[in-house]
Protein backbone atom coordinates (compact mmCIF):
# COMPACT_ATOMS: atom_id res chain seq x y z
CA UNK A 1 0.00 0.00 0.00
CA UNK A 2 1.45 3.40 -0.91
CA UNK A 3 1.74 6.19 1.59
CA UNK A 4 0.12 8.61 -0.85
CA UNK A 5 -3.08 6.60 -1.02
CA UNK A 6 -3.79 4.89 2.31
CA UNK A 7 -6.78 2.59 2.20
CA UNK A 8 -9.71 2.91 4.52
CA UNK A 9 -9.02 -0.69 5.47
CA UNK A 10 -5.91 0.46 7.31
CA UNK A 11 -8.12 2.11 9.92
CA UNK A 12 -10.01 -1.13 10.33
CA UNK A 13 -6.78 -3.04 10.69
CA UNK A 14 -5.63 -0.72 13.45
CA UNK A 15 -8.37 -2.06 15.69
CA UNK A 16 -7.90 -5.67 14.62
CA UNK A 17 -6.89 -6.63 18.12
CA UNK A 18 -10.50 -6.33 19.31
CA UNK A 19 -12.72 -9.28 20.18
CA UNK A 20 -15.03 -9.06 17.16
CA UNK A 21 -13.58 -10.51 13.93
CA UNK A 22 -13.42 -8.06 11.07
CA UNK A 23 -14.07 -8.64 7.43
CA UNK A 24 -11.54 -6.81 5.28
CA UNK A 25 -12.73 -5.89 1.81
CA UNK A 26 -10.27 -4.85 -0.84
CA UNK A 27 -11.23 -1.51 -2.29
CA UNK A 28 -9.38 -0.36 -5.36
CA UNK A 29 -8.80 3.36 -5.34
CA UNK A 30 -9.71 5.49 -8.32
CA UNK A 31 -7.65 8.50 -9.36
CA UNK A 32 -8.42 11.30 -11.72
CA UNK A 33 -6.11 11.69 -14.70
CA UNK A 34 -4.10 14.53 -13.15
CA UNK A 35 -3.15 12.47 -10.11
CA UNK A 36 -2.39 9.36 -12.13
CA UNK A 37 -0.01 11.24 -14.45
CA UNK A 38 3.35 11.89 -12.76
CA UNK A 39 4.14 14.36 -15.55
CA UNK A 40 1.54 16.61 -13.93
CA UNK A 41 1.62 15.32 -10.36
CA UNK A 42 5.44 15.25 -10.10
CA UNK A 43 5.41 13.13 -6.92
CA UNK A 44 3.66 15.91 -5.01
CA UNK A 45 2.73 13.65 -2.08
CA UNK A 46 5.38 11.00 -2.45
CA UNK A 47 8.95 9.89 -2.36
CA UNK A 48 10.69 10.80 -5.63
CA UNK A 49 11.11 7.52 -7.49
CA UNK A 50 14.57 6.67 -8.79
CA UNK A 51 13.26 6.47 -12.35
CA UNK A 52 12.27 10.15 -12.06
CA UNK A 53 15.77 11.31 -11.07
CA UNK A 54 17.77 13.49 -13.46
CA UNK A 55 21.46 14.20 -13.96
CA UNK A 56 23.27 16.25 -11.32
CA UNK A 57 23.90 19.01 -13.87
CA UNK A 58 20.26 19.26 -14.91
CA UNK A 59 19.00 19.32 -11.32
CA UNK A 60 21.66 21.80 -10.23
CA UNK A 61 20.95 24.08 -13.19
CA UNK A 62 17.22 23.99 -12.45
CA UNK A 63 17.78 24.74 -8.76
CA UNK A 64 19.98 27.68 -9.75
CA UNK A 65 17.07 29.37 -11.53
CA UNK A 66 15.03 30.44 -8.47
CA UNK A 67 18.00 32.40 -7.12
CA UNK A 68 17.21 35.04 -9.76
CA UNK A 69 14.39 36.41 -7.61
CA UNK A 70 14.48 40.21 -7.32
CA UNK A 71 13.02 40.29 -3.81
CA UNK A 72 16.68 40.03 -2.76
CA UNK A 73 17.41 43.38 -4.39
CA UNK A 74 14.22 44.86 -2.94
CA UNK A 75 15.07 43.72 0.60
CA UNK A 76 18.73 44.76 0.28
CA UNK A 77 17.64 48.17 -0.95
CA UNK A 78 14.95 48.58 1.70
CA UNK A 79 17.18 47.82 4.70
CA UNK A 80 19.94 50.06 3.30
CA UNK A 81 17.64 53.03 2.73
CA UNK A 82 16.23 52.62 6.24
CA UNK A 83 19.23 51.56 8.36
CA UNK A 84 22.27 52.55 6.29
CA UNK A 85 25.07 50.65 4.59
CA UNK A 86 26.98 49.40 7.63
CA UNK A 87 23.94 47.93 9.32
CA UNK A 88 22.72 46.41 6.05
CA UNK A 89 25.96 44.66 5.09
CA UNK A 90 26.51 43.40 8.64
CA UNK A 91 23.02 41.91 8.72
CA UNK A 92 23.49 40.35 5.26
CA UNK A 93 26.80 38.77 6.33
CA UNK A 94 25.33 37.27 9.52
CA UNK A 95 22.23 36.01 7.77
CA UNK A 96 24.23 34.49 4.90
CA UNK A 97 26.44 32.48 7.25
CA UNK A 98 23.42 31.35 9.25
CA UNK A 99 21.50 30.41 6.09
CA UNK A 100 24.37 28.28 4.76
CA UNK A 101 24.77 26.39 8.05
CA UNK A 102 21.02 25.76 8.29
CA UNK A 103 20.57 24.89 4.63
CA UNK A 104 23.35 22.30 4.44
CA UNK A 105 21.74 19.52 6.55
CA UNK A 106 18.28 20.21 5.13
CA UNK A 107 19.50 19.95 1.53
CA UNK A 108 21.64 16.89 2.26
CA UNK A 109 18.91 14.79 3.90
CA UNK A 110 16.29 15.78 1.31
CA UNK A 111 18.55 14.91 -1.63
CA UNK A 112 19.81 11.68 -0.05
CA UNK A 113 16.34 10.35 0.71
CA UNK A 114 14.53 11.82 -2.31
CA UNK A 115 11.94 13.77 -0.32
CA UNK A 116 10.55 17.28 -0.57
CA UNK A 117 10.55 19.69 2.36
CA UNK A 118 7.17 18.44 3.62
CA UNK A 119 8.13 14.76 3.73
CA UNK A 120 11.44 15.74 5.31
CA UNK A 121 9.66 17.75 8.00
CA UNK A 122 7.15 15.03 8.88
CA UNK A 123 9.98 12.53 9.37
CA UNK A 124 12.26 14.93 11.25
CA UNK A 125 10.29 15.71 14.36
CA UNK A 126 6.78 16.80 13.36
CA UNK A 127 4.80 13.65 12.56
CA UNK A 128 2.24 13.02 9.86
CA UNK A 129 -0.36 15.62 10.89
CA UNK A 130 2.12 17.87 12.67
CA UNK A 131 3.82 18.73 9.41
CA UNK A 132 0.48 20.06 8.17
CA UNK A 133 1.26 23.19 10.19
CA UNK A 134 4.60 23.63 8.48
CA UNK A 135 3.03 22.96 5.08
CA UNK A 136 0.80 25.96 5.72
CA UNK A 137 3.79 28.08 6.76
CA UNK A 138 5.67 27.01 3.64
CA UNK A 139 2.68 27.49 1.33
CA UNK A 140 2.27 31.00 2.75
CA UNK A 141 5.89 31.74 1.87
CA UNK A 142 5.34 30.66 -1.73
CA UNK A 143 2.32 32.84 -2.41
CA UNK A 144 3.65 35.84 -0.47
CA UNK A 145 6.92 35.69 -2.40
CA UNK A 146 4.99 35.03 -5.62
CA UNK A 147 2.93 38.17 -5.02
CA UNK A 148 6.03 40.26 -4.31
CA UNK A 149 7.90 38.97 -7.37
CA UNK A 150 4.91 39.25 -9.71
CA UNK A 151 4.30 42.82 -8.48
CA UNK A 152 7.85 43.66 -9.55
CA UNK A 153 7.19 42.09 -12.94
CA UNK A 154 3.93 44.05 -13.26
CA UNK A 155 5.81 47.34 -12.89
CA UNK A 156 8.09 46.30 -15.75
CA UNK A 157 5.12 45.38 -17.94
CA UNK A 158 3.40 48.69 -17.22
CA UNK A 159 6.63 50.56 -17.92
CA UNK A 160 7.18 48.78 -21.24
CA UNK A 161 3.63 48.48 -22.59
CA UNK A 162 1.82 51.25 -20.69
CA UNK A 163 -0.99 48.94 -19.56
CA UNK A 164 -3.15 49.29 -16.42
CA UNK A 165 -1.57 47.83 -13.30
CA UNK A 166 -4.45 45.43 -12.67
CA UNK A 167 -3.96 43.95 -16.14
CA UNK A 168 -0.21 43.70 -15.58
CA UNK A 169 -0.89 41.83 -12.34
CA UNK A 170 -3.16 39.41 -14.17
CA UNK A 171 -0.59 38.71 -16.87
CA UNK A 172 2.28 38.39 -14.38
CA UNK A 173 0.34 35.79 -12.39
CA UNK A 174 -1.26 33.62 -15.04
CA UNK A 175 1.72 33.40 -17.40
CA UNK A 176 3.53 30.93 -15.12
CA UNK A 177 0.76 28.31 -15.08
CA UNK A 178 1.50 26.69 -18.49
CA UNK A 179 5.10 26.14 -17.38
CA UNK A 180 4.61 25.10 -13.75
CA UNK A 181 1.74 22.76 -14.59
CA UNK A 182 4.17 20.23 -16.11
CA UNK A 183 6.49 20.26 -13.12
CA UNK A 184 10.21 19.62 -13.14
CA UNK A 185 10.43 18.48 -16.76
CA UNK A 186 9.22 21.75 -18.31
CA UNK A 187 10.62 24.01 -15.59
CA UNK A 188 14.11 22.56 -16.07
CA UNK A 189 14.03 23.36 -19.80
CA UNK A 190 12.79 26.89 -19.15
CA UNK A 191 15.53 27.51 -16.56
CA UNK A 192 18.23 26.24 -18.92
CA UNK A 193 17.18 28.56 -21.75
CA UNK A 194 16.86 31.68 -19.59
CA UNK A 195 19.96 31.20 -17.42
CA UNK A 196 22.44 33.12 -19.66
CA UNK A 197 20.01 36.04 -20.12
CA UNK A 198 19.60 36.42 -16.38
CA UNK A 199 23.29 36.16 -15.50
CA UNK A 200 24.48 38.57 -18.20
CA UNK A 201 21.89 41.26 -17.55
CA UNK A 202 22.29 40.82 -13.77
CA UNK A 203 25.95 41.82 -13.64
CA UNK A 204 26.76 43.89 -16.75
CA UNK A 205 25.18 47.23 -15.65
CA UNK A 206 26.50 46.96 -12.08
CA UNK A 207 30.02 46.17 -13.29
CA UNK A 208 29.88 49.09 -15.73
CA UNK A 209 28.78 51.59 -13.06
CA UNK A 210 31.54 50.48 -10.68
CA UNK A 211 34.13 50.67 -13.48
CA UNK A 212 33.08 54.10 -14.72
CA UNK A 213 32.24 55.69 -11.37
CA UNK A 214 34.31 54.08 -8.58
CA UNK A 215 33.51 57.09 -6.39
CA UNK A 216 29.96 55.76 -6.12
CA UNK A 217 31.32 52.90 -4.03
CA UNK A 218 32.70 55.35 -1.47
CA UNK A 219 29.42 57.24 -1.32
CA UNK A 220 27.52 53.97 -0.91
CA UNK A 221 29.69 52.75 1.96
CA UNK A 222 29.15 56.07 3.76
CA UNK A 223 25.38 56.10 3.30
CA UNK A 224 23.61 56.17 6.69
CA UNK A 225 19.96 55.77 5.68
CA UNK A 226 16.92 57.33 7.31
CA UNK A 227 17.49 55.86 10.76
CA UNK A 228 21.20 54.96 10.81
CA UNK A 229 23.74 56.75 12.99
CA UNK A 230 25.53 59.70 11.37
CA UNK A 231 28.95 58.19 12.14
CA UNK A 232 28.00 54.89 10.48
CA UNK A 233 28.09 52.87 13.70
CA UNK A 234 25.85 49.80 13.93
CA UNK A 235 22.99 50.04 16.41
CA UNK A 236 22.06 46.65 17.85
CA UNK A 237 18.33 47.39 17.64
CA UNK A 238 18.44 48.46 13.97
CA UNK A 239 20.76 45.53 13.24
CA UNK A 240 18.16 43.21 14.76
CA UNK A 241 15.41 44.67 12.61
CA UNK A 242 17.52 44.17 9.47
CA UNK A 243 18.36 40.55 10.38
CA UNK A 244 14.71 39.90 11.22
CA UNK A 245 13.66 41.04 7.75
CA UNK A 246 16.24 38.76 6.14
CA UNK A 247 15.17 35.75 8.22
CA UNK A 248 11.94 35.69 6.25
CA UNK A 249 14.03 34.18 3.43
CA UNK A 250 14.81 31.03 5.46
CA UNK A 251 12.10 28.95 3.71
CA UNK A 252 13.86 29.54 0.37
CA UNK A 253 15.83 26.39 1.17
CA UNK A 254 12.50 24.54 0.84
CA UNK A 255 12.17 25.63 -2.78
CA UNK A 256 15.74 24.55 -3.46
CA UNK A 257 15.00 21.17 -1.86
CA UNK A 258 11.87 20.66 -3.99
CA UNK A 259 14.27 20.46 -6.97
CA UNK A 260 17.22 18.77 -5.26
CA UNK A 261 15.06 15.73 -4.46
CA UNK A 262 15.43 14.89 -8.16
CA UNK A 263 19.19 14.41 -7.79
CA UNK A 264 20.28 10.87 -8.70
CA UNK A 265 21.00 8.52 -5.84
CA UNK A 266 24.58 8.86 -4.65
CA UNK A 267 25.44 5.29 -5.56
CA UNK A 268 24.36 5.87 -9.18
CA UNK A 269 26.11 9.22 -9.77
CA UNK A 270 29.57 10.72 -9.62
CA UNK A 271 30.25 11.96 -6.11
CA UNK A 272 31.84 15.23 -7.26
CA UNK A 273 28.86 16.12 -9.45
CA UNK A 274 26.34 15.14 -6.78
CA UNK A 275 28.03 17.17 -4.05
CA UNK A 276 28.69 20.06 -6.42
CA UNK A 277 25.02 20.38 -7.34
CA UNK A 278 23.95 19.95 -3.72
CA UNK A 279 26.31 22.52 -2.23
CA UNK A 280 26.07 25.10 -5.00
CA UNK A 281 22.29 25.24 -5.24
CA UNK A 282 21.26 23.94 -1.81
CA UNK A 283 22.82 25.96 1.00
CA UNK A 284 24.97 27.67 -1.65
CA UNK A 285 21.99 29.60 -3.01
CA UNK A 286 22.81 32.22 -0.40
CA UNK A 287 26.18 32.99 -2.04
CA UNK A 288 24.48 34.47 -5.09
CA UNK A 289 21.64 35.61 -2.84
CA UNK A 290 24.02 37.68 -0.71
CA UNK A 291 25.56 39.23 -3.83
CA UNK A 292 22.08 40.17 -5.02
CA UNK A 293 21.22 41.66 -1.62
CA UNK A 294 24.33 43.83 -1.85
CA UNK A 295 23.56 44.76 -5.46
CA UNK A 296 20.12 45.90 -4.32
CA UNK A 297 21.74 47.93 -1.57
CA UNK A 298 24.13 49.58 -4.05
CA UNK A 299 21.52 50.28 -6.73
CA UNK A 300 19.11 51.79 -4.20
CA UNK A 301 21.85 54.27 -3.32
CA UNK A 302 22.49 54.95 -7.04
CA UNK A 303 18.79 55.65 -7.49
CA UNK A 304 18.87 58.21 -4.67
CA UNK A 305 21.93 59.83 -6.25
CA UNK A 306 20.06 60.13 -9.53
CA UNK A 307 16.99 61.84 -8.13
CA UNK A 308 14.68 58.88 -7.69
CA UNK A 309 12.28 59.40 -4.76
CA UNK A 310 13.10 57.32 -1.68
CA UNK A 311 9.69 55.63 -1.88
CA UNK A 312 10.63 54.17 -5.31
CA UNK A 313 14.37 53.61 -4.85
CA UNK A 314 13.92 50.09 -3.42
CA UNK A 315 11.87 48.89 -6.39
CA UNK A 316 14.04 46.55 -8.52
CA UNK A 317 12.46 47.72 -11.78
CA UNK A 318 13.45 51.28 -10.97
CA UNK A 319 16.90 50.17 -9.79
CA UNK A 320 17.76 48.41 -13.04
CA UNK A 321 16.19 51.09 -15.23
CA UNK A 322 18.60 53.62 -13.72
CA UNK A 323 21.48 51.13 -13.99
CA UNK A 324 20.85 50.38 -17.67
CA UNK A 325 20.35 54.08 -18.43
CA UNK A 326 23.78 54.79 -16.97
CA UNK A 327 25.27 51.89 -18.97
CA UNK A 328 23.71 52.57 -22.40
CA UNK A 329 23.18 55.92 -24.08
CA UNK A 330 19.81 54.99 -25.62
CA UNK A 331 16.90 55.42 -23.17
CA UNK A 332 14.69 53.14 -25.28
CA UNK A 333 17.29 50.38 -25.32
CA UNK A 334 17.76 50.73 -21.58
CA UNK A 335 14.01 50.41 -21.09
CA UNK A 336 13.81 47.25 -23.22
CA UNK A 337 16.75 45.66 -21.39
CA UNK A 338 15.23 46.52 -18.01
CA UNK A 339 11.88 45.01 -18.91
CA UNK A 340 13.53 41.92 -20.43
CA UNK A 341 15.70 41.37 -17.37
CA UNK A 342 12.87 41.83 -14.86
CA UNK A 343 10.43 39.64 -16.79
CA UNK A 344 12.99 36.83 -17.18
CA UNK A 345 13.97 36.94 -13.50
CA UNK A 346 10.40 36.97 -12.29
CA UNK A 347 9.33 34.12 -14.55
CA UNK A 348 12.25 32.05 -13.30
CA UNK A 349 11.35 32.48 -9.64
CA UNK A 350 7.58 32.45 -9.97
CA UNK A 351 7.38 29.14 -11.81
CA UNK A 352 9.19 27.82 -8.74
CA UNK A 353 6.90 29.65 -6.29
CA UNK A 354 3.86 28.28 -8.09
CA UNK A 355 5.33 24.78 -8.28
CA UNK A 356 6.50 24.66 -4.65
CA UNK A 357 3.20 26.13 -3.49
CA UNK A 358 1.24 23.47 -5.35
CA UNK A 359 3.21 20.76 -3.53
CA UNK A 360 2.75 22.45 -0.15
CA UNK A 361 -1.01 22.93 -0.62
CA UNK A 362 -1.36 19.36 -1.89
CA UNK A 363 0.19 18.05 1.32
CA UNK A 364 -1.80 20.44 3.50
CA UNK A 365 -5.24 19.73 2.09
CA UNK A 366 -4.74 16.01 1.46
CA UNK A 367 -4.32 15.49 5.20
CA UNK A 368 -7.14 17.81 6.22
CA UNK A 369 -9.70 16.62 3.67
CA UNK A 370 -8.43 13.06 3.01
CA UNK A 371 -8.73 13.71 -0.71
CA UNK A 372 -6.41 14.95 -3.42
CA UNK A 373 -7.85 16.44 -6.62
CA UNK A 374 -4.33 16.83 -8.04
CA UNK A 375 -1.37 19.19 -7.82
CA UNK A 376 -2.70 21.16 -10.79
CA UNK A 377 -5.72 22.32 -8.76
CA UNK A 378 -3.52 23.65 -5.96
CA UNK A 379 -1.20 25.27 -8.46
CA UNK A 380 -4.04 27.43 -9.73
CA UNK A 381 -5.21 28.05 -6.15
CA UNK A 382 -1.76 29.28 -5.13
CA UNK A 383 -1.52 31.64 -8.08
CA UNK A 384 -4.97 33.11 -7.42
CA UNK A 385 -4.09 33.74 -3.77
CA UNK A 386 -0.97 35.60 -4.87
CA UNK A 387 -2.99 37.61 -7.40
CA UNK A 388 -5.34 38.70 -4.62
CA UNK A 389 -2.41 39.96 -2.54
CA UNK A 390 -1.04 41.82 -5.57
CA UNK A 391 -4.31 43.62 -6.18
CA UNK A 392 -4.37 44.62 -2.50
CA UNK A 393 -0.87 46.08 -2.88
CA UNK A 394 1.48 43.81 -0.92
CA UNK A 395 4.66 45.50 -2.14
CA UNK A 396 3.93 48.65 -0.16
CA UNK A 397 4.10 46.70 3.11
CA UNK A 398 6.93 44.31 2.24
CA UNK A 399 9.10 44.93 5.33
CA UNK A 400 6.35 44.63 7.95
CA UNK A 401 4.86 41.53 6.29
CA UNK A 402 8.21 39.76 6.09
CA UNK A 403 9.10 40.41 9.74
CA UNK A 404 5.77 39.00 10.96
CA UNK A 405 6.13 35.96 8.70
CA UNK A 406 9.73 35.41 9.82
CA UNK A 407 8.57 34.52 13.36
CA UNK A 408 6.74 31.44 12.07
CA UNK A 409 9.29 30.45 9.45
CA UNK A 410 12.21 30.68 11.89
CA UNK A 411 10.45 28.42 14.42
CA UNK A 412 9.80 25.74 11.81
CA UNK A 413 13.29 25.82 10.30
CA UNK A 414 14.91 25.96 13.75
CA UNK A 415 13.14 22.82 14.97
CA UNK A 416 13.79 20.97 11.71
CA UNK A 417 17.50 21.83 11.72
CA UNK A 418 17.91 20.83 15.37
CA UNK A 419 16.46 17.41 14.64
CA UNK A 420 18.82 16.83 11.73
CA UNK A 421 22.05 18.09 13.29
CA UNK A 422 21.51 17.25 16.99
CA UNK A 423 18.79 14.67 17.57
CA UNK A 424 19.89 12.30 14.82
CA UNK A 425 23.54 12.54 15.76
CA UNK A 426 22.80 11.85 19.45
CA UNK A 427 20.45 8.97 18.69
CA UNK A 428 17.39 10.85 19.95
CA UNK A 429 15.68 10.31 16.61
CA UNK A 430 16.03 7.64 13.86
CA UNK A 431 19.07 8.00 11.65
CA UNK A 432 16.97 7.75 8.49
CA UNK A 433 14.06 9.88 7.27
CA UNK A 434 10.82 7.96 7.77
CA UNK A 435 8.07 9.72 5.84
CA UNK A 436 5.42 7.01 5.37
CA UNK A 437 2.17 7.59 7.19
CA UNK A 438 1.89 3.95 8.27
CA UNK A 439 5.04 4.30 10.37
CA UNK A 440 4.48 7.74 11.91
CA UNK A 441 2.53 9.17 14.80
CA UNK A 442 0.11 11.91 13.83
CA UNK A 443 1.79 14.38 16.18
CA UNK A 444 5.41 14.33 17.28
CA UNK A 445 5.80 16.71 20.25
CA UNK A 446 9.46 17.32 19.40
CA UNK A 447 8.92 19.51 16.36
CA UNK A 448 5.37 20.64 17.06
CA UNK A 449 6.14 21.53 20.68
CA UNK A 450 9.32 23.41 19.76
CA UNK A 451 7.48 25.31 17.02
CA UNK A 452 4.58 26.38 19.24
CA UNK A 453 6.84 27.44 22.10
CA UNK A 454 9.04 29.46 19.76
CA UNK A 455 6.05 31.17 18.12
CA UNK A 456 4.51 32.06 21.49
CA UNK A 457 7.72 33.60 22.84
CA UNK A 458 8.62 35.39 19.61
CA UNK A 459 5.09 36.77 19.26
CA UNK A 460 5.22 38.14 22.79
CA UNK A 461 8.59 39.67 21.96
CA UNK A 462 7.23 41.10 18.70
CA UNK A 463 4.33 42.70 20.60
CA UNK A 464 6.83 44.43 22.90
CA UNK A 465 6.34 42.34 26.05
CA UNK A 466 10.11 42.07 26.61
CA UNK A 467 11.15 45.55 25.51
CA UNK A 468 12.20 47.22 22.27
CA UNK A 469 15.43 45.25 21.83
CA UNK A 470 13.73 41.85 22.04
CA UNK A 471 10.98 43.16 19.78
CA UNK A 472 13.55 43.86 17.07
CA UNK A 473 15.08 40.39 17.47
CA UNK A 474 11.77 38.46 17.63
CA UNK A 475 12.42 36.11 14.65
CA UNK A 476 15.89 35.28 15.96
CA UNK A 477 14.31 34.43 19.32
CA UNK A 478 11.95 32.09 17.47
CA UNK A 479 14.85 30.39 15.68
CA UNK A 480 16.93 29.91 18.84
CA UNK A 481 14.05 28.76 21.04
CA UNK A 482 13.00 26.12 18.50
CA UNK A 483 16.58 24.97 17.96
CA UNK A 484 17.20 24.59 21.71
CA UNK A 485 13.87 23.11 22.78
CA UNK A 486 13.57 20.42 20.05
CA UNK A 487 16.47 18.34 21.46
CA UNK A 488 15.22 18.88 25.03
CA UNK A 489 11.75 17.56 24.14
CA UNK A 490 13.29 14.64 22.21
CA UNK A 491 15.41 13.75 25.25
CA UNK A 492 12.48 14.09 27.65
CA UNK A 493 10.18 11.90 25.52
CA UNK A 494 13.07 9.48 24.74
CA UNK A 495 12.25 9.87 21.05
CA UNK A 496 9.30 7.50 21.30
CA UNK A 497 7.00 9.60 19.10
CA UNK A 498 9.12 9.35 15.96
CA UNK A 499 8.09 5.85 14.87
CA UNK A 500 4.68 4.28 15.47
CA UNK A 501 6.10 1.01 14.19
CA UNK A 502 9.33 -0.12 12.60
CA UNK A 503 9.70 -0.15 8.85
CA UNK A 504 10.56 -3.36 7.06
CA UNK A 505 13.08 -1.28 5.13
CA UNK A 506 15.86 0.27 7.20
CA UNK A 507 18.34 0.92 4.43
CA UNK A 508 19.72 4.18 3.10
CA UNK A 509 16.59 5.15 1.17
CA UNK A 510 18.04 4.10 -2.17
CA UNK A 511 16.30 0.81 -2.93
CA UNK A 512 14.65 1.04 -6.35
CA UNK A 513 13.14 -2.47 -6.32
CA UNK A 514 9.50 -2.25 -7.44
CA UNK A 515 6.65 -3.94 -5.58
CA UNK A 516 3.01 -4.08 -6.67
CA UNK A 517 0.45 -2.44 -4.37
CA UNK A 518 -2.36 -4.81 -3.41
CA UNK A 519 -4.95 -2.03 -3.49
CA UNK A 520 -4.38 0.06 -6.61
CA UNK A 521 -2.36 -2.71 -8.34
CA UNK A 522 0.27 -0.22 -9.52
CA UNK A 523 4.00 -0.82 -9.08
CA UNK A 524 5.92 1.40 -6.66
CA UNK A 525 9.52 1.45 -5.55
CA UNK A 526 10.06 -0.33 -2.26
CA UNK A 527 10.98 2.89 -0.44
CA UNK A 528 7.53 4.27 -1.24
CA UNK A 529 5.35 1.52 0.21
CA UNK A 530 4.35 0.19 3.61
CA UNK A 531 3.30 -3.30 4.67
CA UNK A 532 -0.35 -3.52 5.76
CA UNK A 533 -1.23 -6.38 8.15
CA UNK A 534 -4.88 -6.26 6.99
CA UNK A 535 -3.91 -7.38 3.48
Amino acid sequence: MTDASPSSATASASSAGGAAPQRIVRERRQYNQWVASQTLEDYALRYTAERARRSSFRVGNTALGPISFLACEAIGGAITLTYGFHTAWSAIAVFSLLMFLIGLPIAYYAARYGVDIDLLTRGAGFGYMGSTITSLIYASFTFILFAIEASIMSLALRLLFDIPLWLAHLVSSLVVIPIAIYGFSRISRMQLVTQPIWLLLQFIPVAYIVWKNPADLDGWTQFTGKQGAADGSVDILLFGLAVSTLLSLLPQIGEQVDYLRFLPTRKSSKQAGWWGALLATGPGWIVIGAIKLMIGSFLAYICIRNGVPVAQADQPTQMYLVAFQKTFSSPSFALVLTATFVIVCQLKINVTNAYAGSIAWSNFFSRLTHSHPGRVVWLVFNVLLALLLMEIGIFRAIESILIVYANFAAGWIGALTADLVINKQLGLSPKHIEFKRAHLYDINPVGVGALFLSVILSTLAFLGAFGALMQAWAPMISLLVAFITAPIIAWYTKGKYYLARQSTLQGDGQDATEVRCSICENAFERNDIAFCPAY
